[in-house]
C-alpha cells in the first residue's frame, strides 16, 4: 500500500486559476505530491490571477517542469477534455502532445454530447490518441451529464474496451448519483484509475448541481459522505486529488493555502486511518 502522504494531490478546480508555478509551490508547501493541469487559464473567479497558456508559452512550460523537479511535485491528471456535440476529439492532438511533454500520465474526459453511442466513439478516439503518447484516459461520471453515474460509466468502459481507459471516482458525484463504497468494492481494482476527494451533504444544497460542484464543496469530514468507506474501497495506490472548491472563502480573501490546508490535514487523517487498518503480512 502506498503511504498516505504519497497519494495526495491538489486539483486545479480547488485553486480557481492559480498560475502553474504558484500552484506547484502551493501543493509542495501543503505536503502534496501532485497537481492537475488545464493548459489554459481556468478563470472562474475575479481573484486577480494573471492569465496563462501552457499551449502558447514555451518558457512557462520549461519553468513548470523545472519547478516541479525542484519541489518534488508532478502532474497526476490533465483536465479539460470535453466530448461536445459535433466535435472531433482528434482536434486535441496538440493538447495531448503538450500533456506528454509535461509528463502527464493520464487525462480526464467528460461528455456534454447527449448521444451516448457517439460519446463512446469519441472517448475511444481520444483514448487512442492519448495511448500513442503513453497517456492513459479516465472517465468521470457527473450527475446530469451524458455519463452521469457509475453504471453508465462502466457501460462506456465496456464498449470502449481498452485497458488504458478507466474510471475516475469523485466522492461527491459518486454518492449524489446513487452509488457508494459497495459499488466500488464490486469492481476489479484495474477499473479505477483516479479519485477525487471532497465532502458535501447527502441532499443537494441548490437546484443547480453544476454550480454546487464547481464552486462549493466541503472539507473532508465536515459533510455527510461516507468517505472512510469509499477510501477503503479504492485501490491502495490510486492518486487522490483534493477537489474542494470554496468560492465563498476565496471571494472573502482567504488564500488557497489557508483554504486547502484543513482539507489536506483531514485527508491525511482519513488515509492514515486506512493505512493503520490495512491487513498485516507476516
Amino acid at each position: 500500500m502506498t503511504p498516505p502522504g504519497d497519494r495526495l494531490g491538489v486539483e486545479a478546480l480547488s485553486a480557481f486559476g492559480l498560475p502553474p508555478l504558484e500552484f506547484v509551490d502551493l501543493a509542495a508547501d501543503l505536503g502534496c505530491r501532485y497537481i492537475t493541469v488545464f493548459l489554459r487559464t481556468l478563470a472562474m473567479l475575479p481573484l486577480g490571477y494573471p492569465p496563462f497558456s501552457l499551449l502558447d508559452d514555451s518558457r512557462l512550460r520549461a519553468d513548470l517542469l523545472a519547478a516541479m523537479d525542484h519541489r518534488g511535485v508532478s502532474i497526476s491528471l490533465g483536465d479539460g477534455f470535453l466530448v461536445l456535440p459535433g466535435a472531433d476529439m482528434r482536434s486535441f492532438a496538440r493538447d495531448l502532445d503538450l500533456m506528454a511533454a509535461l509528463g502527464v500520465p493520464r487525462i480526464n474526459v467528460v461528455s456534454l454530447d447527449p448521444d451516448l453511442d457517439r460519446t463512446c466513439d469519441q472517448v475511444g478516439t481520444l483514448a487512442e490518441l492519448a495511448a500513442q503518447r503513453q497517456i492513459e484516459t479516465v472517465i468521470e461520471p457527473v450527475p446530469g451529464l451524458t455519463i452521469g453515474d457509475l453504471s453508465t460509466a462502466i457501460a462506456v468502459l465496456q464498449q470502449v474496451s481498452r485497458p488504458d481507459v478507466r474510471l475516475l471516482v469523485d466522492t461527491m458525484h459518486l454518492v449524489r448519483s446513487g452509488s457508494g463504497a459497495g459499488d466500488i468494492s464490486a469492481l476489479t481494482p484495474d477499473r479505477i484509475g483516479y479519485a477525487q476527494l471532497c465532502d458535501t451533504t447527502l441532499a443537494p444544497q441548490t437546484d443547480n448541481y453544476a454550480e454546487e460542484a464547481m464552486f462549493e464543496r466541503m472539507v473532508p469530514g465536515e459533510g455527510e459522505l461516507p468517505l472512510a468507506e469509499i477510501l477503503a474501497a479504492l485501490p491502495d495506490d490510486v492518486v487522490i486529488g483534493l477537489e474542494v472548491p470554496q468560492r465563498a472563502l476565496a471571494l472573502a480573501g482567504v488564500g488557497p493555502a489557508e483554504r486547502l490546508r484543513p482539507c489536506v490535514e483531514a485527508a491525511q487523517g482519513l488515509l492514515r486511518q486506512r493505512w493503520l487498518s490495512r491487513p498485516r503480512t507476516a
